[in-house]
């Protein structure tokens, strides 16, 4: 299963992405040690944390990278678009079966609702600030962006919920 895991960019050691490193590094662990492949946008941030963990459990990683830009050291596969970061997320969302949103900004925003157009499952890890937590405000019925109901919104309070959740999906495919 190819799983897309959606965040914060910038610096690890700072904030707002410091105080997520253990859970990020927990999700990257969990992909390794399920097989699944972890997809990223592979620059700094939550998708570096994640990819640094993926490598170390012996998973996959791939980055969908914007422009010509230099991904993290811990992918596998760089696939620089030449697109901006607006249209390489519409790659990175195509390319997987479901995506996890931890926290992240507009570009994290554009993800998710990119990932709802696409019918694609999308898991917010609650409680991880940015996007993951805004969206939660406005969902209808819970769990949709629109009246549409493309695809469930899922959120997730903890790391046993997100595994099981993504088994789940697993089993669905």
């Amino acid at each position: 299963m190819n799983i897309a895991v959606i965040g914060y960019s910038g610096d690890p050691q700072q904030e707002p992405i410091k105080p997520l490193e253990n859970i990020v590094f927990e999700v990257g662990k969990m992909i390794a040690k399920n097989n699944w492949i972890l997809f990223s946008g592979g620059r700094n941030g939550v998708m570096e944390i994640v990819s640094k963990a993926n490598k170390k459990f012996g998973g996959k990683s791939i980055g969908i990278l914007p422009w010509e830009i230099e991904g993290n050291e811990y992918l596998d596969v760089s696939i620089k678009t030449g697109l901006d970061f607006s249209m390489r997320s519409y790659i990175l969302v195509k390319s997987v079966d479901v995506v996890v949103s931890i926290g992240g900004e507009i570009g994290t925003g554009i993800e998710i609702l990119g990932s709802y157009a696409n019918k694609k499952p999308i898991i917010l890890l609650k409680g991880t600030g940015g996007w993951t937590d805004r969206i939660q405000n406005i969902l209808i019925e819970g769990k949709f962006l629109d009246n549409r109901k493309l695809s469930e919104i899922h959120i997730v309070d903890n790391l046993m919920d997100l595994e099981n959740l993504l088994k789940k999906f697993e089993r669905k495919l």
